[in-house]
């Protein structure tokens, strides 16, 4: 009894401690920093054609939202671009608690596809060596606070986090009733 009960915590810490690290395999973890200011609350809706991921692979493919088509994961999860980052640097400027707020994009794929994208995709290698997608040499993130596909509520946190659109532009509308 005393083993099942440890191989029980033991599951459940490794589960906790997984839940907490976030975004390695494309998804956000519950909670972002203090002091983050995000935008109300709105939905996008996920396109209906998909082009079919396995576990491993990354696709991307666009939806409608408040903000105009943007591009979003295979799951309808939208994804960003952090201004603070530079275009074909080869690396990230989001380190530390940022990632536990905006978690990179990774894939396992060389070549990342898309369904209606029409930027150039690449990929850049993260600080733990994981492969981040790329759109027109900018790394892509999620937002923590994007809890189901179709959320945008991280349209221009901090005037610095904007949504993907199709051909790789950010989406710099005003943030606040809009979205």
């Amino acid at each position: 009894m005393k083993s099942r009960l440890g191989t029980g915590f033991a599951i459940l810490a490794l589960t906790a401690a997984l839940a907490a690290c976030g975004g390695s395999s494309g998804t956000a973890p519950a909670s972002s920093p203090a002091g983050t200011a995000s935008a109300p609350a709105t939905s996008a809706a996920p396109s209906a054609t998909s082009t079919g991921t396995s576990s491993a692979a990354v696709d991307l493919k666009t939806a409608s939202s408040s903000a105009g088509t943007i591009v979003v994961d295979a799951k309808g999860m939208s994804v960003y671009f952090f201004t603070k980052d530079t275009k074909d640097s080869g690396t990230s400027a989001c380190a530390d608690a940022c990632l536990k707020a905006w978690p990179p994009l990774t894939t396992t794929s060389a070549t990342p596809s898309a369904d209606g994208v029409t930027g150039k995709l690449g990929t850049i290698t993260t600080a733990d060596g994981k492969q981040q997608v790329t759109l027109e040499g900018m790394p892509l993130y999620y937002f923590a606070k994007d809890t189901k596909p179709g959320d945008v509520l991280g349209q221009g946190v901090n005037n610095v986090w904007y949504l993907a659109d199709p051909s790789g532009s950010m989406i710099q509308t005003a943030s606040g009733a809009a979205y």
